[in-house]
């Protein structure tokens, strides 16, 4: 029987309960627990895919192709574990779920009601996730902030659900904010206390209040919210501002969350000590201040980075991996793009992205780091860009993408012949884990050491097959390709130091533990190039 850990938040949205949640899911696979996580949204989508980076940040997209909220990639980061699209969890999928029974006639005639037609719903697929994954223990995180009008279904589901699988199987973790008033030179404890209240009056009695704030709390203010939120003093775990998310393990492991848990959901372990060596040698490397190389992450949605969260994590990750500090700079590829500002960097990345805003920025990006030998990653969009850069340089310059100009006369970039079919823009792509085929003696096998991958992808455009000898000509290598060689998956440079474009999106795979190899070799390159320089 999977035992479950609720986690919701209150005062203020953003303040980590994600982090939090795969924080204690860390701690917990530290002692030989077997953990998986489910995110819940709130929000009537059916899923991500559609969702304003700037409003939501960053698509995460699953081995099977769903596309979800950014925590669960904080999760497989935190994890080391590939989740199913399924954990991701949100009011369309529960509401949808349900219409679809009610029209089949399932509910025998009932009057389809929220209690219990839409919160058993929310259990069985809360239910359905531990099932599949025989998890020990399950963590939920219920998104948004207790009190928000959409999460009320969700947070009576999973008050049920306690009272159905018992004490000993679910506890609940509040996440609040306990802001400093500077002008008062204090904290203040009173909105932390309001948010136990309010969930405390949703009928939820939180059994750990995890503390949010920017400095550390002392002793005095944890006995304070421990007494006025019913909660025993070791329950009270503070996890201030830390140089970096990984250490929010640590932090709450020196609180002995991971006893407090363990006891409190009475679980046998092989051992009563937790391994987290290679976690804290990890953060360590993190923080490696020299040597130093910098990388330009040249994008569309560089005012928020979370848009492009785990191409910043996988950066830091492959950072570690080469014992190098990775300072990146987010560059808007808009109309006041200046290329000269690109020559203080040791590499460029060109992420992903749709729509045709800032395309001009990126190609002229590409087509700097092929004159001046500088390392270049393109990701999805990127690889396009870099296809269309190499035909502009080599006598085609109308090259451009029909996501572009509908009638380029050299469309480089298409659309997929099946995708032309299809009027809706959810769920359309090439969406999940598709294999790769990799050619010997490239940068891409050197990275992979493998012929044989599996990749996610996230896409409507293609490289143009009917384009494949023009760009070959340039001296573009098509370096992996799908099993059957009909798509290309990607494209390196002769006579470049590191070129390398690819269709999928890599950034999905990254572990602080396991950095990706595409990146790993991309980091390599940019402090080979910062080194040759001196």
């Amino acid at each position: 029987m999977s035992k479950y850990i609720v986690v919701t938040g209150g005062v203020v949205s953003s303040i980590g309960k994600g982090i939090t949640s795969a924080s204690i899911g860390r701690i917990l696979r530290s002692y030989g627990v077997n953990v998986t996580a489910i995110k819940i949204d709130p929000y009537l989508n059916w899923d991500s895919g559609t969702l304003n980076p700037y409003q939501h940040g960053e698509v995460y997209v699953t081995d099977d192709g769903m596309e979800c909220d950014l925590d669960l990639g904080h999760y497989e980061r935190f994890l080391d574990v590939e989740l199913s699209g399924k954990a991701n969890i949100t009011t369309g999928k529960v509401y949808s779920s349900v219409i679809e029974k009610e029209r089949k006639g399932e509910y025998l005639g009932s009057c389809v009601q929220i209690i219990p037609h839409i919160t058993d719903e929310i259990k069985l697929m809360i239910r359905n996730v531990a099932e599949k994954t025989k998890a020990e223990v399950v963590m939920v995180e219920v998104g948004g902030t207790v009190g928000d009008i959409e999460s009320q279904p969700f947070i009576e589901a999973v008050r049920q659900l306690k009272n159905e699988e018992g004490h000993d199987n679910c506890m609940f973790v509040h996440v609040t904010y306990v802001p400093y008033l500077k002008a008062a030179k204090e904290f203040k404890t009173k909105p932390t206390q309001h948010s136990t209240k309010e969930l405390r009056g949703l009928g939820i009695n939180p059994d750990m209040i995890v503390c949010r704030s920017e400095l550390s709390l002392d002793a005095n203010l944890k006995e304070k919210i421990a007494h006025f939120c019913d909660v025993p003093i070791e329950a009270v775990i503070n996890t201030p501002d830390a140089h970096s998310i990984y250490e929010v393990p640590l932090i709450m492991y020196s609180a002995n969350v991971g006893s407090y848990i363990l006891n409190r959901l009475n679980i046998d372990t092989a051992t009563n000590k937790a391994d987290l060596y290679e976690w804290s040698q990890i953060v360590e490397d993190l923080k490696i201040e020299t040597p130093k190389v910098k990388i330009a992450v040249v994008g569309k949605y560089i005012e928020l980075e979370d848009a492009y969260i785990s191409i910043r994590e996988s950066l830091k990750h492959a950072g570690a991996a080469n014992k190098v500090h990775v300072d990146i700079d987010w560059i808007k590829a808009d109309n006041d793009f200046n290329i000269d500002i690109l020559k203080q960097y040791d590499g460029l990345l060109i992420p992903g992205g749709f729509g045709e805003r800032g395309i001009n920025g990126k190609i002229e990006a590409v087509k700097y780091a092929i004159k001046n030998n500088v390392p270049i990653f393109g990701i999805c969009l990127g690889l396009h860009t870099m296809s269309i850069a190499i035909a502009q340089l080599n006598g085609y310059p109308d090259a451009n993408s029909t996501e572009f100009d509908e009638n380029s006369t050299c469309p480089v970039i298409d659309m997929m012949e099946e995708q032309k079919k299809i009027n809706n823009m959810g769920g359309t792509m090439r969406l999940g884990a598709y294999p790769c085929k990799i050619k010997e003696g490239t940068l891409a096998y050197e990275a992979y050491k493998d012929t044989n991958i599996s990749e996610r992808h996230r896409h409507r455009y293609e490289v143009n097959n009917e384009y494949r000898d023009i760009l070959t000509s340039a001296g573009a290598i098509i370096s992996g390709t799908s099993p059957d060689d009909f798509l290309v998956e990607m494209i390196e440079l002769e006579n470049h130091p590191w070129f390398l474009g690819c269709q999928f999106h890599p950034e999905f795979k990254s572990r602080p533990n396991k950095a990706h190899p595409l990146f790993k070799s991309f980091i390599k390159a940019a402090k080979n190039k910062k080194q040759n320089q001196k």
